[in-house]
């Protein structure tokens, strides 16, 4: 590595393509026939990007996006996924690309680009700086931005740059003869079509690389060539790079030094007997793990191993670059195997990857509970309100914690969608971190959902952010029959969470129909953990010992490190006691937050529903009481670190 290199802020800059996936969601339909789709950030130069960065390279993705929702999908899409958009340039005059897929049959994916004038192909070399470039030790060139005079003026600029400063090149032929005007506009899947032209071009960016990566039908365009041993030769007169030859389920021959007459002459990458499901996006994920190693400084053989092992992971999944492999679950992988041929049916790789993906980091969790709905019923026939005034009154209890947490990050709420719609609303316009909403029938013993016991169909209309909780009045000494029932309805929901990509919180309240004793809620969570319910919280009631919580944290723990963790509930305990509460968790990492309701807001409701109060001072009543607690419990937690 060269002194500068050393001193590169990033690892990886790719160039060129990013655009809006549509995937059609039913497998094995025509593309006429697709009914839905789903979104995801594509482009095999974003692809990698995002390949890359899960895999713990610091990767930044240099192109244009339309300045629209789609634009700012992608925009958002890569710092989630801890991608840098400093080189990511706004179009206002074009659209980002969209792209429309299905998976028709194995290995045969129908597609259509919308690439008429896009945002990505109008990247220009003004948009290439060179300080930017400079800064990260490898670039990543692909092959369709080599079709158009402009995006090609970039990518030389940024070759040339990264050569003056002692930066590796990086060749992704990425060939569709589609987008080089080669095939009609339904033939988007298209692989190979021999072009003199496209081959002219590509030829001539192979002396400047040091790394050429592409299959073998992607060897043959970039060299003119018509079979792969004399492509392989034709490129290693022209460039002394490495050169990777993908060759799907047969692995990868990486080429280091001269070609001999024996393709199989090189050194050869593992693969992997994995079920083809969808090739779509695989050689980005393949290019995402080579990088990984020769970035990282393994040998070839170890790094084309990792390449493979992460395309296995694409062509088993459906979409790109959601499905692509972290760090932590290709290190799983490469360890440990899978007894399934199909991945995405390796339960212990799900969880890995749906846990090291999550949108956002949430280390700590203060909550305002506003999900009741039994209770402010009953306040209202109390008071003589009407119980309408009980969907107005959850708006101000967002306003009052809106108050509260002023923009800071941590803070969330409760809020239930027979009561809340309006409060949700509300709810959108603030900062918040999190927003948990009930589907249990309020008191429902055993379980029942509110909605309707087809819990995934209901689910899937809810937005992706919002955190599906769930209370079940379980204890581990209730009679067999009645567990038997709740754990089935609890494994279902978790099943619906998981497929409709949503969070789940499973509150536990085992005090109200047994004894408490300290291995009551470890028994409780042992037993939900050994049926494979792995929720992303948990929502607890207090413990009457830190023997307790030890024990709680110690099979959350062992059963999933992952977790989240505990947030603590209130069962309306004054706030001495709540107070108490989260003292007796110092000890107790796992306990991350609380999410208290009728601490706060019950006082407020009880005087506003019959009018005695105004809105402000309904508002004010609840800020002061939430503010309080979370003073609390941020002091609990400042005496622990303390």
């Amino acid at each position: 590595m060269t002194q500068g290199a050393a001193q590169a802020q990033l690892d990886v800059i790719t160039i060129g393509r990013a655009s809006v996936d549509l995937y059609g969601q039913q497998i094995g339909s025509r593309l006429e026939d697709i009914a839905s789709f789903a979104k995801s950030v594509g482009g095999c130069p974003a692809n990698i990007a995002v390949g890359t960065a899960r895999l713990g390279l610091r990767s930044a993705l240099l192109t244009r996006v339309g300045d629209e929702q789609m634009g700012r999908f992608i925009r958002e899409q890569l710092q989630r996924e801890g991608v840098s958009v400093e080189g990511l340039v706004t179009d206002p005059a074009r659209l980002t690309a969209l792209v429309l897929l299905s998976v028709e049959d194995e290995g045969v994916s129908p597609m259509i680009f919308y690439r008429s004038d896009c945002a990505d192909m109008a990247l220009s070399p003004e948009d290439v700086d060179e300080t930017f470039v400079a800064s990260a030790r490898a670039i990543v060139v692909t092959g369709t931005h080599f079709s158009r005079e402009n995006t090609e003026a970039a990518q030389r600029k940024a070759i040339g740059i990264a050569k003056n400063n002692g930066r590796k090149v990086v060749f992704d032929i990425d060939y569709r003869p589609n987008l080089w005007g080669l095939a009609g506009h339904a033939e988007g899947f298209e692989r190979y079509v021999k072009s003199d032209k496209v081959s002219g071009k590509l030829k001539t960016v192979l002396p400047d690389c040091d790394l050429i990566v592409g299959t073998e039908e992607e060897i043959m365009i970039a060299s003119g060539a018509d079979d792969v041993l004399g492509a392989l030769k034709t490129i290693r007169s022209l460039s002394p790079a490495t050169i990777v030859l993908k060759r799907g389920a047969m692995g990868c021959i990486v080429y280091d030094g001269p070609i001999s007459d024996d393709l199989e002459d090189g050194i050869v990458g593992k693969g992997f007997p994995i079920e083809v499901f969808n090739v779509l996006g695989a050689g980005d994920a393949f290019m995402s793990g080579l990088l990984r190693g020769w970035l990282g400084g393994e040998d070839f053989e170890t790094a084309a191993t990792w390449a493979n092992a992460c395309g296995a992971f694409a062509v088993s999944r459906l979409l790109c670059s959601p499905e692509y492999p972290t760090w932590e679950e290709l290190r799983f992988f490469m360890e440990k195997g899978s007894a399934y041929r199909a991945l995405r049916k390796d339960e212990a790789i799900n969880h890995i990857h749906w846990a090291t993906t999550r949108r956002r980091v949430i280390p700590s969790l203060m909550a305002l509970a506003v999900d009741h709905r039994v209770q402010l019923e009953d306040l209202a026939r109390k008071t003589g309100a009407d119980a309408a005034r009980i969907e107005d009154f959850k708006v101000l209890a967002v306003k009052a914690a809106a108050r509260v947490a002023d923009g800071r990050d941590g803070y969330g709420m409760l809020i239930d969608e027979r009561f809340g719609r309006k409060a949700m609303f509300e709810f959108a316009r603030h900062g918040f971190a999190w927003l948990g909403r009930p589907v249990e029938l309020p008191g429902s013993r055993p379980l029942r959902f509110e909605f309707s016991q087809d819990i995934g169909s209901h689910l899937v209309e809810w937005p992706i952010e919002h955190c599906i909780k769930c209370l079940c009045f379980y204890h581990p000494d209730d009679p067999l029959a009645l567990k038997t029932e709740q754990q089935e309805k609890l494994r279902s929901l978790f099943g619906a969470a998981r497929k409709v990509g949503r969070e789940l919180l499973v509150e536990i309240i085992a005090g109200k129909h047994g004894k408490l004793a300290d291995d009551t809620v470890p028994r409780a969570l042992e037993e939900l953990y050994a049926l494979d319910i792995r929720p992303d919280w948990w929502k607890l009631e207090p413990q009457a010992s830190a023997t307790a919580w030890r024990q709680i944290e110690a099979v959350i723990t062992r059963n999933d490190p992952h977790c989240r963790g505990v947030v603590l509930l209130g069962l309306e305990a004054p706030h001495d006691e709540l107070e108490a509460a989260f003292a007796a968790t110092a000890e107790a990492p796992v306990v991350k937050g609380f999410a208290v309701g009728r601490t706060i807001f019950m006082d407020a409701a009880e005087k506003w529903l019959p009018g005695t109060i105004s809105d402000e001072a309904a508002i004010a009543d609840m800020a002061a009481r939430f503010e309080k607690l979370t003073e609390a419990w941020l002091a609990a937690r400042s005496r622990k670190a303390a």
